[in-house]
């Protein structure tokens, strides 16, 4: 079975819960396209799938790291194409589900990343300055050096940012010129879920409410017990970076959470960018149209006939 569905959309859209439906009809495992739920210990905030949930179907690629160790994209490209193919090894289909465009498409069109290993020093040296000078500085800088690149990137995403400009300071190229793509040796299918926008926003503000009655405030508090800094990549998350600013006494919990919101909300339309409703490769259903699991199922049972 060398084929891979994707399903793909915007946060909250409920890609989670229709792939865990589908995982129940179809002999699946689901693969995690999400670049937050790859780190232990942070459950509530990115909205990982319940014990009980992975228990019924197996999901890749969560929780595979600590918080402070270092990962990016030729990783989870890696060990992504590790977990499909083990899957399909098993006669069973691979769901591919999240919301990081960068994850899903770096698999589905085959990108080989470029090969700059890290310089420790350089790194620093951003990091530094991202701290002191604000990360717009930087990503401002990267959108002089590769526009491209630029707009694959979140403004805000401190992390890659500096591993962009890294690979610019190293290669000597702007890194959208070393992108090279090769055929992923399976068919792919791509699912899309979407919602009217302010019904989506609605749903998002409805969910961040259930995290902090959940408990998200003692998750962040736990992280920094941990040692865990609110500096590290990882922390730089909507939701993470804010609550670790309440919990260090630089925010009011109301203004924490309205800037979540409001976070939350551009981080959908920089999806959009990424899973564009024009995209014809892309098969989109309204999330609350009628009966959209069984539509999607017979789209996918077509497909792999």
């Amino acid at each position: 079975m060398q084929c891979l569905v994707a399903i793909v959309g915007p946060t909250a859209v409920g890609k989670s819960e229709l792939a865990l439906h589908l995982a129940q009809d179809l002999p699946a495992e689901i693969v995690g396209a999400d670049s937050r739920q790859i780190y232990r210990y942070m459950d509530i905030g990115t909205n990982k799938p319940t014990l009980t949930e992975r228990a019924i179907v197996p999901h890749h690629l969560i929780d595979i790291i600590e918080p402070d160790e270092d990962f990016n994209l030729a990783v989870y490209c890696e060990l992504a194409t590790e977990a499909i193919k083990a899957i399909q090894h098993k006669d069973k289909l691979p769901l591919l589900v999240g919301g990081s465009g960068l994850y899903v498409w770096s698999l589905v069109e085959g990108w080989k990343m470029p090969q700059a290993p890290p310089n420790p020093v350089l790194r620093r040296g951003l990091e530094t300055r991202a701290k002191e000078e604000g990360s717009d500085v930087l990503y401002k800088e990267l959108q002089q050096i590769d526009p491209l690149a630029a707009t694959k990137i979140l403004p805000g995403n401190t992390r890659r940012i500096i591993r962009a400009l890294e690979i610019f300071q190293v290669t000597g190229q702007p890194p959208s010129q070393l992108w090279i793509k090769e055929a992923p040796g399976f068919r792919t299918l791509i699912i899309g879920l979407t919602l009217e926008r302010a019904e989506l926003y609605s749903k998002i503000d409805y969910r961040l409410g259930e995290m902090i009655q959940s408990g998200l405030v003692n998750e962040v508090q736990g992280l920094l017990k941990r040692g865990y800094s609110p500096t590290l990549p990882c922390m730089s998350g909507i939701g993470y970076r804010q609550i670790a600013q309440f919990v260090q006494g630089q925010l009011s919990l109301p203004l924490a959470i309205e800037q979540i919101k409001h976070e939350t909300h551009r981080l959908v339309r920089h999806q959009y960018t990424w899973f564009k409703p024009g995209d014809r490769r892309i098969h989109w259903f309204d999330a609350t149209e009628d009966n959209v699991s069984k539509k999607v199922i017979k789209l996918m049972k077509d497909f792999l006939a």
